[in-house]
């Protein structure tokens, strides 16, 4: 859902690069419609319009003229190695330096990310909230 924290229009963009990132947006597939995408958040179509021209000016939605909106061959990978690079510089960055801080060496430090990776992991449900 959308919040007051941030610019709708990226919200929006960053609801369909979700979808497209998790497969449930193909690529070659139709994208949402400014119109359905304006109905369904209750926003203005011209906020939805800019989400989208995001996308296009990326490189990850292309127009078919009377058409629509489709996800561009290659839209996936892009995103994929984009936000994996982001992962790198918001979490494995700071990971790293704060391990060094404290004197935790690589092998500890990726001994302890598997040791997290086989724990199960808990969602707000699970936990009770």
């Amino acid at each position: 859902m959308l919040d007051d924290s941030r610019p709708i229009f990226i919200q929006i963009a960053e609801l369909i690069e979700g979808d497209i990132v998790a497969g449930t947006l193909l690529e070659e597939a139709q994208a949402p419609s400014t119109n359905e995408l304006a109905a369904f958040y209750r926003i203005n179509p011209a906020t939805a319009a800019k989400g989208i021209n995001k996308l296009v000016d990326e490189g990850i939605l292309y127009k078919k003229r009377g058409i629509g909106m489709f996800v561009a061959t290659g839209a996936r990978t892009r995103l994929l190695e984009r936000r994996r690079e982001e992962f790198y510089q918001d979490y494995i960055q700071p990971l790293t330096r704060e391990a060094a801080k404290l004197g935790i060496s690589a092998e500890v430090l990726t001994e302890m990310i598997s040791r997290s990776s086989a724990e199960p992991v808990l969602t707000e449900r699970s936990a009770g909230r």
